[in-house]
């Protein structure tokens, strides 16, 4: 897998980052979600890095990036905080300004980075993520059943690492079997990579608090935002998976218009929410037409 990429660890915003990045052309930063490493970007990343410069970065928490406490107030694990490392991480391969595309939780890091950075963002694709101000002000029945590990993980330590590490291959698994299809999709090295680092109990921890987070410092900042009506403003794609929470429970466009003022392009992709794992082809295809110059 990522077969032409260079593998290096950089030490940004007092954390270490391991990441790939591989190609030639335009930066072009890619973010991957929970419970996954860079490596959510294997099927996809080869092909972008034939017209891109790739890069491919582990966020804080995840894969083999430092993980560091989270504080009282979680706020290490804020999107803020994960976007100054990515925005570091850019500036020391060379990069003052790039594209970007962020797939779940890498999609809230994209977020919160246009509008704490809007000069270094040059195009924005969101895949199937909508903004947690808009969900958690409004919480349905659907989405809490679909999105149970919202509520589990948000819990306070040790409650919900304890029991995730009493089976973490148990409850990754079960946590991205959504569909008859279960993990049968997935790369079995990539996979595997998923299972040995969630293994790993400061992961465990670490994604806890990525979730604490995003319903405390991180949904604060979102409301003084958006109430001060800071949105996205650089060209914006959305994609999402056709058969997934966002695209069964939700009018993507409709929520985003409300965020980003410039939504040049939106896609359904044949596929759940592991969009990029499942449907590569889709998305290669949606990716290069709007990152394209």
């Amino acid at each position: 897998m990522m077969e032409g990429f260079k593998k290096e660890t950089l030490h940004v915003n007092g954390v270490d980052i391991v990441l790939r990045h591989g190609g030639e052309g335009p930066p072009l930063l890619l973010m991957h979600g929970n419970p996954f490493t860079h490596l959510s970007w294997n099927r996809v990343a080869p092909a972008l890095a034939r017209r891109f410069t790739v890069v491919t970065p582990d966020l804080r928490g995840y894969g083999d990036s430092s993980k560091p406490d989270g504080g009282q107030d979680h706020y290490a694990y804020s999107f803020r905080e994960m976007g100054k490392d990515m925005v570091e991480v850019m500036s020391k391969l060379g990069f003052a300004t790039f594209s970007a595309a962020g797939h779940d939780r890498g999609a809230r890091v994209l977020h919160r980075m246009c509008l704490d950075h809007p000069e270094k963002i040059k195009k924005a694709c969101f895949v199937d993520m909508l903004p947690q101000h808009h969900l958690l002000n409004n919480v349905t029945f659907n989405w809490g059943k679909f999105s149970w590990h919202w509520f589990f993980m948000i819990q306070p330590t040790p409650y919900p690492e304890t029991m995730i590490s009493n089976d973490a291959e148990f409850f990754l698994r079960k946590k991205l079997s959504k569909t008859d299809q279960g993990t049968s999709f997935f790369v079995p090295e990539a996979l595997n990579e998923y299972i040995r680092c969630i293994k790993n109990p400061r992961t465990v921890y670490a994604m806890c608090e990525d979730y604490r987070a995003t319903v405390s410092c991180d949904f604060e900042m979102d409301t003084a935002d958006f109430n001060a009506g800071k949105r996205v403003t650089c060209p914006t794609f959305l994609l999402w998976g056709a058969t997934g929470g966002v695209g069964r429970n939700h009018n993507a466009k409709d929520v985003w218009s409300k965020y980003a003022t410039n939504i040049t392009g939106t896609l359904a992709a044949p596929a759940g929410h592991y969009v990029q794992e499942e449907a590569p082809k889709e998305t290669l295809q949606a990716m290069l037409g709007f990152f394209a110059d």
